[in-house]
């Protein structure tokens, strides 16, 4: 039998590794912390307490909700405007959602399909696996990160099987995820400071469109795969 080589090994144990502490830590951590972000009052409380540290353990937890989803993503984004306001809220935001989403890229490209295939169902692969060699990847992933009620971050673990540059990738869903971060900043920022007449109003604008955007995604990406297929289709024509 041959033997394994080191950097085979190696890539074996960081895989375990990496797996592993995203299991202990969904398991050991995932209900109270998802208590603790649903309320937006004892989560400012317990951010705060940190001090001068504090817009870094609220980034933390946006890695967190990135990398081992089981943190809801929206409770944590109006937190962010309730404890640091509309600007600050949008930049820690972003800032961490971006780092959670390089975890998670460069992740997939370390392991492979190995690795998507232990933290996304096999039923939502197939719905998104158009994105792999899509002639027009950009565009789709810009409109499937812009659409509210698509899972993000499940799009970022296929996306990592994709030949698109990261650089590129990173630039897209920053302008992709930023009207999102903002109208949450914007939410939370104004039930801190009791104005909930304005809170409201974009609250059902965001609501609705998201009620839109879930009910739209498969149609969006019926309309992406029937694209992508008439490409092909084009494509071996002229071959011929």
């Amino acid at each position: 039998m041959e033997k394994l080589k080191p950097h085979i090994i190696g890539s074996i144990v960081l895989a375990v590794l990496f797996i592993g502490s995203i299991v202990f830590a969904t398991i050991r951590f995932g209900p109270e912390l998802t208590e603790l972000v649903c309320d937006s009052h004892k989560f400012r409380g317990y951010v705060l307490s940190f001090g001068p540290w504090s817009a870094v353990v609220f980034m933390l937890f946006q890695v967190l909700q990135v990398v081992i989803a089981f943190i809801p993503g929206e409770p944590v984004q109006i937190a962010g405007g309730y404890i640091f306001g509309t600007f600050w809220g949008t930049v820690y935001s972003m800032l961490g959602i971006t780092a959670g989403y390089i975890i998670v890229f460069a992740s997939v490209r370390l392991f492979g399909y190995p690795l998507v295939k232990k933290f996304v169902p096999e039923k939502e692969f197939d719905k998104f696996s158009v994105l792999i060699n899509n002639p027009k990847l950009e565009t789709t992933i810009f409109l499937l990160f812009l659409i509210p009620g698509v899972p993000k971050d499940i799009l970022v673990y296929i996306a990592g099987l994709t030949p698109i540059q990261p650089v590129l990738f990173f630039i897209i869903i920053f302008f992709a995820r930023l009207p999102a971060m903002i109208g949450s900043s914007f939410i939370g920022a104004e039930i801190q400071s009791s104005k909930y007449l304005a809170a409201i109003i974009v609250s059902v604008v965001a609501s609705i469109l998201f009620v839109l955007g879930y009910i739209y995604k498969q149609r969006i990406i019926d309309y992406v795969h029937l694209m992508f297929s008439k490409k092909i289709l084009s494509a071996n024509r002229k071959k011929k």
